[in-house]
């Protein structure tokens, strides 16, 4: 999920440079989703990682 977040980051990223501002909004608004996504999921399987240890 985070190699997703990287891409849509890196197609934000080429269409700012090529001036297409709405397709690079929604790309970078995709982005940080799945970064928020894939951080909570992250932390949870943490947890859930040393609650099953004990």
């Amino acid at each position: 999920m985070l190699h997703y977040a990287v891409v849509f980051f890196i197609i934000a990223l080429v269409a700012a440079l090529f001036g297409f501002g709405g397709i690079a909004a929604g790309a970078a608004g995709i982005a940080k989703i799945l970064f928020v996504l894939f951080a909570v999921l992250a932390v949870a399987s943490f947890l859930f990682g040393l609650i099953k240890k004990r």
